[in-house]
């Protein structure tokens, strides 16, 4: 199975009928990873969906919205030395709480 074939797996388990553009997905993951830090591709492309699906957007909508974040991706400046956890060995726990019920969670606007 191909990345093509898992997407549209994907889609049909989710129920949403979407056009990916897997390239344009990876290659704002690719930026955001090098650039901000590992573990904020995933985070990025998941707010890039939501952005793009909260205002409908249309593929050349899409395309200028993942523009944005990209450049905010390529001039976001780590502080020197500052480690990557996942690219430079540094151990973060990260705790398990899929145990928990967060059903009713509330939380506060900032």
């Amino acid at each position: 199975m191909n990345l093509h074939d898992w997407i549209d797996e994907l889609c049909d388990v989710l129920d949403v009928d979407v056009e990916v553009d897997e390239g344009l997905l990876l290659d704002l993951a690719r930026v955001s990873a090098h650039q901000v830090q590992h573990t904020s591709a995933p985070i990025t492309t998941f707010l890039l969906g939501y952005a793009a699906g909260a205002s409908d957007a249309d593929p050349s909508e899409m395309e200028a919205l993942a523009a944005k974040a990209t450049a905010l991706a390529e001039q976001w400046e780590r502080p020197a030395g500052a480690p990557d956890p996942e690219v430079d060995g540094v151990e973060v726990e990260v705790p398990d709480d899929r145990g928990v019920d967060h059903s009713t969670d509330v939380f506060e606007d900032a």
